[in-house]
């Protein structure tokens, strides 16, 4: 079954430019041209993809992410920017962004991205059924569900790609080059501090002390690597 992707974009021209090319690649495509109206479709639909614009009428894209973790989905989400300030895409991912696209963007770059975040979506079976543990924390791979002290912690799609390739890999140094290219799917061009920023994201909400990490340490000059 063809996935299906949700386009968030209030310029009406791009939105179906967007929709037109993706339904070409053979996608279901929905849209919706304001915040409210995309947050609602996001909720309430079962999507495999978002594609949020940042600057939304009556909800920005930002408010759609936040609230869409917040309900505990970790369907991948892009967000398309007009901003390229690092703050801007620090911010995305904090809120949890799994990529961002800064306008104006060439549609095969787009098209690249999605490829790869659903390569990677954690509603693929993986190659792991045993439910893994550290510390307080359990990760179901197949369900997709991480508790901690028994509370189910929400990650978004790409903190549960990262997360998952680390318990695959215990005690092994990942360099960050590695893990753009196994988890994200793409070269260490990318913006160099997205590993970082989800890493931190994954201490803060995993560990016992996220300034002194036991289970995800930084390996200097190298990378990182997990200890459970």
């Amino acid at each position: 079954m063809s996935e299906r992707i949700l386009v968030v974009e209030d310029e009406e021209a791009l939105r179906v430019a967007l929709s037109d090319r993706l339904k070409n690649e053979d996608y279901v495509v929905e849209s919706a041209a304001d915040g409210e109206e995309g947050l609602e479709k996001a909720l309430a639909g079962r999507f495999d993809l978002l594609i949020l614009d940042v600057m939304l009428p009556r909800k920005k894209g930002f408010d759609i992410c936040r609230d869409v973790r917040q309900a505990g989905l970790v369907v991948p989400i892009i967000m398309l920017t007009a901003k390229s300030e690092t703050v801007d895409k620090v911010l995305g991912l904090k809120i949890g962004a799994d990529d961002y696209v800064t306008k104006p963007f060439e549609m095969i770059e787009l098209m690249a991205r999605i490829e790869a975040l659903l390569r990677r979506a954690p509603s693929q079976p993986p190659d792991d059924g045993k439910v893994h543990e550290f510390g307080q924390v359990q990760i179901d791979l197949i369900g997709t569900s991480v508790t901690r002290k028994g509370n189910v912690v929400p990650l978004s799609a790409r903190e549960f790609q990262l997360l998952r390739y680390f318990v695959q890999h215990p005690g092994v140094t990942l360099s960050r080059e590695v893990l753009l290219t196994e988890v994200w799917g793409y070269n260490a061009d990318a913006f160099t501090r997205t590993v970082d920023v989800h890493l931190a994201s994954l201490r803060q909400k995993l560990e016992v002390d996220p300034k002194k990490p036991q289970f995800f340490v930084t390996v200097q000059g190298l990378g990182y690597k997990f200890l459970p």
